[in-house]
């Protein structure tokens, strides 16, 4: 199983707007792929938070060849849809897990 990991830095000034928007439209347009097994949204503790509140979502798939297909078909309009609501307030990290 692999786990696609965001690691989100989101400003504090709509960080609130931000977890909605993940919960009601991102995170399901992309469990709508039909790549996707599950996902969660996960907000790290005992961070500093000077700059914004951080998060991590964590979307898994059966195989790496699934997660390719994310990348290479979907994964553009989807960051693209994020920076048109949110443009500069948020930086996301991205890695790629393998459960063994």
């Amino acid at each position: 199983m692999i786990i696609y990991n965001v690691t989100v830095k989101v400003e504090s000034d709509i960080a609130d707007e931000w977890v909605s928007w993940m919960k009601k439209d991102h995170m399901p347009d992309l469990m709508a792929t039909g790549l996707f097994t599950d996902s969660r949204l996960c907000r790290l503790l005992e961070q500093d938070e000077l700059e914004g509140r951080t998060y991590v979502a964590q979307y898994f798939c059966n195989s790496i060849d699934d997660y390719n297909r994310y990348i290479s078909d979907h994964a553009q309009g989807m960051r693209d849809k994020g920076f048109a609501r949110f443009g500069n307030k948020f930086i996301a990290f991205r890695t790629i897990m393998e459960i063994e």
